[in-house]
């Protein structure tokens, strides 16, 4: 059986030390009604808020422990989570604005990795055309082609993922 999609997300996040929030309770749940199951799994999709990080996190490692899905290959997760958002944004699910949002943060969590840059880039060269008709970061993108830019790319890098 094979993890549901949000799973690389869930894996950043941990990878990264976030906070648990409602995103992993939903997965925890989403999880579940994919047909995995444990103690640990069921408990953490019934948690509520206030969130005890403390315990959330002693009991998230028991759950990818049981589940053995491992964080510990950064660049691998990484890029399954990259390309989970892609997938969200060249499938509608996902605004492609809001998916450059969370790959440029993750680019600058992750010291500026190569393979994220243009992700980077096209957030600031978009940001920049908001307010502006000129942007430094790619050159010959304008106001008139950032969108289709933005989708080329997308397309593009969805097309290595597996």
């Amino acid at each position: 059986m094979k993890p549901i999609a949000s799973t690389a997300e869930i894996l950043v996040f941990k990878m990264l030390g976030y906070n648990v929030n409602t995103k992993w309770i939903d997965w925890a749940y989403g999880m579940l009604v994919a047909g995995f199951e444990n103690e640990d799994l069921v408990i953490l999709a019934g948690e509520l808020e206030p969130y005890n990080q403390f315990e959330l996190q002693i009991l998230a490692d028991k759950v990818f422990f049981d589940l053995n899905l491992n964080w510990d290959d950064r660049e691998l997760i990484c890029k399954n989570y990259v390309c989970y958002l892609v997938s969200e944004a060249v499938d509608g699910r996902m605004l492609p604005i809001n998916v450059l949002d969370i790959l440029k943060d993750i680019y600058l969590s992750a010291d500026y990795d190569p393979p994220y840059d243009d992700f980077y880039e096209l957030y600031y060269a978009y940001d920049d055309l908001k307010y502006s008709k000129n942007q430094w970061y790619i050159a010959g993108v304008t106001r008139e082609n950032i969108n289709e830019i933005i989708k080329a790319y997308f397309v593009k890098w969805s097309n290595g993922c597996a």
